[in-house]
């Protein structure tokens, strides 16, 4: 009978203890993730833990204007947002860089576009569980060149690579460049999408997760 007891005892403890600790996931990348600010609930991110719940705990680090690329000229890995990732150690990580990537005075380093990406998960990994999960995810689609950023960089050379990037790194690949490219109206200036936008983007990578 103490035996029994002790075994539920420990069930319900565990059972608790899953409940205190929801599934953190980090989000990683530019404007489109930071979207109208960290905090914003129509943010992607924040959109997303609204329909994930109170079993994950997601966190926006999207930073407006990076780059994947070192040589870029406003790398993701000299801000903060870089080391708070590390230090969040989450369960799931989801990073969608490259839009800015594709300015020429950017895209003039294509060729170390590949490596910087995967050193950028190595170095994420070396803080997650053994057991964690990284989502590479294919930007959204870029229907007018605007901001430098550049259509047919985005559409079509980077594009292949991400797929490569996503098989050479271990990692899973979510696409929303396909959800979202017949539907520029959700893409007012031809890079951000709108609310509508953002939702869709949530619900493709919630589902995602789910699986």
């Amino acid at each position: 009978m103490k035996k029994t007891y002790f075994i539920l005892l420990l069930m319900l403890l565990s059972g608790l203890s899953y409940a205190q600790n929801p599934i953190k996931i980090a989000c990683v990348g530019n404007s489109i993730t930071q979207g109208p600010g960290r905090d914003n609930p129509d943010s992607y991110p924040l959109q997303m833990q609204a329909l994930l719940g109170d079993a994950y705990e997601v966190v926006n680090f999207g930073v407006s204007g990076r780059t994947l690329l070192r040589k870029g000229d406003y790398p993701y890995w000299n801000e903060p947002q870089f080391q708070q990732v590390k230090d969040f150690a989450p369960d799931i990580l989801v990073i969608m860089l490259g839009t800015n990537d594709s300015k020429p005075q950017n895209w003039q380093y294509a060729s170390e576009f590949r490596q910087d990406y995967l050193d950028m998960i190595a170095e994420f990994k070396k803080t997650m569980p053994v057991d964690g999960k990284v989502y590479v995810v294919m930007p959204v689609p870029v229907t007018k060149d605007n901001f430098n950023i550049r259509a047919e960089v985005m559409n079509n050379e980077q594009r292949m690579m991400i797929m490569d990037i996503a098989r050479d790194s271990g990692s899973e690949m979510i696409d929303l460049y396909t959800p979202l490219m017949n539907k520029g109206e959700l893409l007012p200036d031809g890079v951000h999408p709108n609310t509508e936008g953002l939702g869709i983007m949530a619900s493709v990578i919630a589902r995602a997760i789910r699986l």
